[in-house]
């Protein structure tokens, strides 16, 4: 299955998402590209709309290679974080944090982040590849104490849905494609504009507007 864009895999994904129209949800869009989605399928369903704000902790020698993740808020650590320095992880957790609370300032000025305690959290992404960096967000957004933790994607590939199925914190996934053939997300849109800073703002500020 290949999409138009960004709007038409949105307008599915709302479609399937209409059982929590107007419930005690959020739409929890992940910036960049999951932004216009999560913005459509908010509107569409009477639901507020935030971003997620995490970033990867990279290993100390191969930066790619995830050792965790942090938010805001909280932070998790795999199993390789056993062997790093605690210093390392401690300065680039500090790091993370100032660039996460700069960027926050930036899409919201001084809005106090909303609480997610008892409410269902509706994660939004234009897609998932490896599913590695959404499943820490999922598990620091378990750590909120959430009522339930929806994923509603329009693409996957099969072994990171099959993460997204296994993981205990997560209770519906709703993926709408699952090729085998899967080497990138862009690849199921014939239209995959690259998203920047000043339209995530854009579709923050049009939410609090309607």
């Amino acid at each position: 299955m290949v999409f138009k864009d960004r709007i038409e895999a949105a307008n599915l994904l709302a479609d399937k998402l209409e059982t929590y129209k107007g419930k005690n949800a959020v739409i929890l869009a992940i910036p960049r590209g999951g932004v216009p989605l999560g913005y459509i399928i908010a509107k569409q369903l009477h639901l507020p709309l935030e971003v997620v704000l995490s970033k990867k902790i990279g290993h100390p020698f191969h930066k790619e290679y995830a050792i965790g993740a942090v938010t805001l808020k909280s932070q998790v650590l795999s199993d390789a974080a056993k062997e790093i320095s605690k210093i390392y992880i401690e300065e680039e957790t500090k790091k993370i944090r100032t660039l996460l609370t700069n960027r926050y300032q930036d899409y919201y000025g001084n809005k106090e982040p909303q609480d997610l305690k008892d409410k269902i959290l509706i994660i939004v992404d234009d897609g998932i590849a490896t599913g590695n960096t959404i499943l820490s967000t999922i598990e620091m957004l378990h750590d909120e104490q959430p009522k339930r933790i929806v994923i509603a994607i329009p693409v996957s590939s099969q072994s990171a849905l099959q993460k997204l199925k296994n993981t205990p914190f997560v209770d519906e996934v709703i993926c709408l494609s699952t090729p085998v053939n899967f080497r990138a997300v862009g690849q199921f849109y014939k239209n995959f504009d690259q998203v920047d800073d000043n339209q995530v703002k854009t579709f923050l500020n049009k939410v609090k507007i309607n």
